[in-house]
């Protein structure tokens, strides 16, 4: 079987003959040892709404998905650190011993050795080297966050391997730690948490400038949300996150001379008159816009969620779409055509870009029994736009990476 079929064979099947099919792989690669073999599912994450507010202190709310990353391990009898990946098979090799820095031409590394060395720093030690093989079901760089999913599976991996106590909510604040000082790409917390803290058949209500949580049933009824790939891909890093961010800031600081106000979502929109007031710079005032108007449809869409109250759901899930493309400006041609398609569609309540946008992935509520016409159709327009073809996939909320 060549490589691709193979990746197709994994992709089709239930998880548990998978894990058996990816232990085989492991040892195929590695060979057989009395040492213990780990395996850590990591879900992929997608955010209902509050986009780009998780750095502004604003409530956000993610849910894991039923669609995972696998990180396979064991210990070594040397120092040797191996990874490897089935779908992009080249083993890259380090050291316990190493200094860990960012280097490009370590590709997906970086995000490993970057939880490597926070785990150093945080007193870890690593007494012996160990081999990794990497499988994984989400696309890269879609905005479903399959960095993140990298990054917190492969931290669970490693700590469980090494009995290392580490509980969810530290490991989340790890993952953002290592995307900050290896990275370079100064996030917030909600994709790490969400991967590390996400409950089946829920989502999570998450004030990201305390940390405090509550899951929040997830209740679509005879609704399903579906992710739309946009398969533009785009790196987070290349995509105007930091410089979006540097304008919040320059915007709380424009308005923190007027009022003492920790970040951007403690405000309202009755506040809009005096911030209007104090931010001349058209585009500094759009992003503050989003920030204050994105956090009350949190609040808003969880409060329609209880009341199962799905129509205002979309309605807000079309109306966060809107501020990410004229005041967060952050959507482009591809992710709104695929959302202006499926806004369109009779059997969908609402859809928007998730993610950190220019790119990537959008989801949608589409009514269960539609999904196959939803998906044709919206597919077919989306390519008569673009030229491009898009992928979709119904989902459901899943638990946080844990081992299987």
């Amino acid at each position: 079987m060549d490589q691709q079929a193979s990746v197709r064979f994994l992709t089709d099947l239930p998880e548990e003959k998978m894990k058996n099919e990816l232990l085989q792989a492991f040892t195929a690669r590695y060979g057989t040892s009395s040492e213990e073999i780990i395996c850590i599912a990591s879900p992929a994450r997608i955010n209902i709404i509050g986009e780009h507010i998780d750095y502004n202190g604003g409530k956000v709310f993610p849910a894991a998905i039923d669609r995972y990353l696998y990180v396979i391990l064991r210990k070594r009898a040397d120092s040797k650190i191996i990874y490897d990946d089935i779908r992009f098979p080249g083993a890259m090799e380090f050291s316990i011993a190493d200094t860990f820095t960012y280097r490009k031409e370590s590709q997906y590394a970086n995000y490993l050795n970057g939880m490597l060395s926070i785990l150093q720093k945080k007193g870890c030690v690593l007494n012996t080297g160990f081999e990794v093989l990497f499988f994984s079901k989400l696309p890269a760089g879609g905005g479903i966050s399959s960095s993140a999913a990298l990054e917190i599976g492969f931290g669970r991996a490693v700590a469980e391997l090494f009995g290392f106590h580490i509980d969810a909510v530290n490991l989340a604040k790890m993952g953002q730690e290592s995307e900050h000082t290896f990275m370079n790409v100064q996030c917030g917390i909600m994709d790490q948490f969400s991967v590390a803290m996400g409950k089946k058949e829920y989502a999570i209500l998450l004030d990201t400038s305390t940390l405090e949580y509550q899951y929040v049933p997830l209740v679509l009824g005879d609704y399903r949300i579906v992710v739309m790939n946009t398969n533009k891909q785009r790196l987070l890093a290349d995509s105007k996150y930091n410089e979006r961010r540097a304008e919040c800031m320059e915007g709380l600081a424009l308005l923190q001379k007027v009022q003492p106000i920790a970040n951007l979502c403690e405000l309202h929109s009755t506040d809009m008159p005096w911030v209007t007031k104090t931010i001349h710079d058209e585009r500094i005032l759009k992003r503050v816009r989003h920030c204050i108007t994105e956090n009350e449809r949190v609040q808003e869409a969880v409060a329609a969620l209880q009341a199962a109250n799905l129509v205002q759901l979309g309605s807000l899930l079309k109306a966060s779409h809107a501020s990410l493309r004229d005041d967060y400006e952050v959507t482009g041609c591809e992710l709104d055509t695929l959302a202006d398609a499926a806004n369109a569609h009779p059997c969908c309540l609402g859809a928007r870009m998730t993610g950190a946008g220019f790119g990537g992935c959008a989801i949608a509520i589409v009514q269960k029994d539609a999904v196959a016409e939803f998906t044709a159709r919206v597919g077919e327009q989306y390519s008569a736009a673009t030229g491009l073809t898009a992928s979709f996939f119904a989902c459901e909320a899943g638990d946080g990476a844990g081992r299987i």
